[in-house]
């Protein structure tokens, strides 16, 4: 008899204590509630031909973007394929997670959404390839993709909750805020607990300016996604990012230091947003003492790799900020190396992640000229190196600051005016707005953007 999970999908194994623990492992992955890969790994100690066991454990280190869980992903697809009993849907898995082993992240998203057309219920290969559109900037497949499913699911079905929250996050990245926060609601009615759907729902109010609601929205449901959640440190940071628009600097510092990064970790999701939260720190002239060092200590380890240009630009923003001039030279090196790359990563690098990261280096050199021009020519193409729209903002927020401080008044004043546009209500961006007018010599409406800005 074959046994199958919670959806309704077969899977190889007539074990069903592996099954349960893969439903709890499935569920934990989702939620991203801790450790879902210790619960994955002890249903393999027991059971180590448990196919889809390694189609989870494979994900999981796909999901991570490191480098480091590559052996994770090789010793899972080659149990796989040595399983007489592995059925369809778990061989497709060990070709999606090879796939980007070989370094074809593109062809390895294709390939778990591929699995969704015959399994649209596969509720690993959709979250596997939600985030690998996140992490191609695929904004128009992180929406669709789940869009795709959604007949398949209602809420009978375990886990529809989690494919809401999914949709609201790719309806909020291609603009569709209202409809994001509505879904994203909805998420939360059926699983209070949810914290990619507080993610997505946080979006929607970071990009239309909803500061003082951001901050009571994320407060007010912290027992539900901080405690023991993997990715409490993202949502912590969206807060922050509701606290620095108001100036409330010290208050950043504090989730910095508390909830952000509270202790040293090679994590690079978890560095990701320390980088990007010292640097908008930095770009304001705010002293962020040693936290620069700490944080250049925990990109060390991966200064050579250049394996995805997204981490690997947050690793040179680090290496800037504390000065850590041999890392600084490794990562470069790295990065100038992946330029001859044939996989997605090549293409990343060459389009992006080099142009950025020199932007950053004259940026710190003080040559606020060559980075204006460099991070002109990679604004409108920063998507195709991933991340989130709030996450690529950092593109904008340096060329505004490397505007000002190289003189070029017009510029810096017409960039400051694409920001008060898409979010009036931001104090922060009329304070840019009242500098660059102060340096076009538009005093009158200089003092009218800084009361703005009050």
């Amino acid at each position: 008899m074959t046994l199958r999970d919670s959806r309704g999908l077969g899977l190889s194994t007539q074990n069903p204590k592996s099954v349960e623990r893969l439903e709890r492992a499935v569920d934990l992955t989702a939620s991203y509630f801790v450790d879902p890969l210790a619960t994955i790994q002890s249903a393999l100690d027991e059971d180590p031909g448990f196919v889809m066991g390694h189609c989870l454990r494979a994900a999981l280190a796909v999901m991570s973007s490191e480098k480091g869980a590559l052996p994770l992903i090789q010793e899972s697809v080659a149990a796989i394929r040595r399983s007489p009993q592995a059925n369809a849907r778990e061989r497709a898995h060990a070709a999606a997670a090879s796939a980007w082993l070989d370094g074809d992240f593109a062809r390895s998203v294709r390939l778990y959404g591929d699995i969704l057309l015959d399994y649209p219920r596969d509720l690993v290969a959709l979250q596997t390839a939600h985030l690998g559109d996140f992490y191609l900037g695929d904004s128009q497949m992180l929406r669709d993709r789940v869009a795709q499913v959604l007949p398949y699911w209602d809420a009978s079905v375990p886990g529809y909750g989690y494919v809401l929250g999914m949709y609201a996050f790719g309806l909020e990245e291609t603009g569709l805020y209202g409809r994001a926060d509505e879904v994203g609601r909805r998420a939360l009615e059926l699983n209070r607990r949810d914290p990619w759907a507080v993610h997505a729902v946080a979006h929607t109010m970071e990009m239309r300016g909803m500061q003082s609601q951001g901050i009571e929205f994320l407060t007010s449901r912290r027992p539900d996604w901080a405690p023991d959640n993997g990715f409490a440190f993202h949502n912590f940071w969206h807060l922050a990012l509701f606290h620095l628009d108001l100036g409330e600097t010290s208050r950043v510092l504090e989730l910095y230091d508390r909830h952000i990064r509270p202790r040293p970790t090679q994590i690079a999701l978890e560095n990701i947003d320390a980088s990007a939260l010292l640097w908008r720190l930095e770009l304001q002239g705010i002293d962020v003492g040693d936290l620069w060092q700490a944080l250049a200590d925990g990109w060390e380890a991966v200064a050579e790799d250049a394996f995805y240009a997204f981490n690997d630009v947050h690793a040179v923003i680090a290496f800037v900020g504390a000065g850590r001039e041999s890392a600084l030279e490794k990562v470069m090196a790295a990065l100038g190396r992946a330029t001859a790359q044939a996989g997605t990563n090549g293409m990343m690098t060459r389009d992006v992640g080099l142009p950025l990261a020199r932007a950053l280096v004259a940026f710190r050199q003080g040559d606020f000229s060559t980075s204006v021009e460099l991070l002109r020519d990679v604004r409108g193409i920063a998507h195709r190196f991933g991340g989130s729209h709030a996450q690529r903002d950092l593109v904008h927020l340096t060329l505004v600051e490397a505007a000002l401080r190289a003189g070029q008044s017009r510029l810096a004043r017409a960039l400051c005016a694409e920001r008060t546009a898409l979010k009036p209500s931001s104090p922060f961006n009329w304070k840019l707005s009242a500098r660059a007018l102060e340096l076009d010599g538009d005093r009158a409406a200089a003092d009218v953007a800084r009361a703005r800005a009050a």
